[in-house]
């Protein structure tokens, strides 16, 4: 789910601190010193997309830790790869959208999206600070490299034998 802050500013990774839009600009020159709406463009522009594991769910603060699992609601990926069937690969920003992915999203799907590879990555969240920014990044380069067919590195992969 976005922050708080990216809920009250209608876009994500609207908090300052959060290296996403960084990472972003290092790989497909769509970072911060871009408008959002412009951002979003050359993201397209790229094959990346963004989109919310959740649709809803309870959470007091901003922090992935605080949300109350029970009352998450996933959004419809089924929708989402049958409308987009080019969707080859699955990014999540943090464990902790993978692992609620992974509980909640996964065993819906049908084996016809078993080809789809996910990918947990680190959080671009300041809040996660065991990683440096250049640790962040190298990890974040699988999204750069799944673009040019290049095989992310396995060891991201999601557990399980999907994907």
């Amino acid at each position: 789910m976005p922050s708080v802050a990216s809920l009250e500013k209608s876009e994500y990774y609207a908090l300052r601190q959060n290296a996403f839009w960084k990472i972003m600009d290092d790989l497909f020159r769509a970072g911060p010193g871009l408008a959002y709406a412009e951002r979003l463009r050359t993201m397209v522009g790229h094959g990346v997309a963004l989109w919310d594991v959740l649709e809803t769910c309870e959470r007091s603060g901003s922090l992935d830790s605080s949300i109350d699992v029970a009352t998450a609601r996933p959004n419809d990926f089924l929708r989402l790869f049958c409308k987009h069937a080019m969707i080859r690969h699955v990014f999540f920003n943090g464990r902790k959208a993978a692992d609620i992915f992974s509980k909640k999203v996964q065993p819906t799907l049908e084996a016809e999206f078993d080809d789809k590879v996910y990918i947990a990555l680190p959080s671009t969240s300041p809040a996660h600070a065991s990683m440096t920014y250049a640790e962040k990044l190298e990890k974040w380069s699988a999204v750069a490299q799944a673009l040019t067919n290049d095989r992310p590195d396995d060891s991201q992969r999601l557990p399980g034998g999907r994907g």
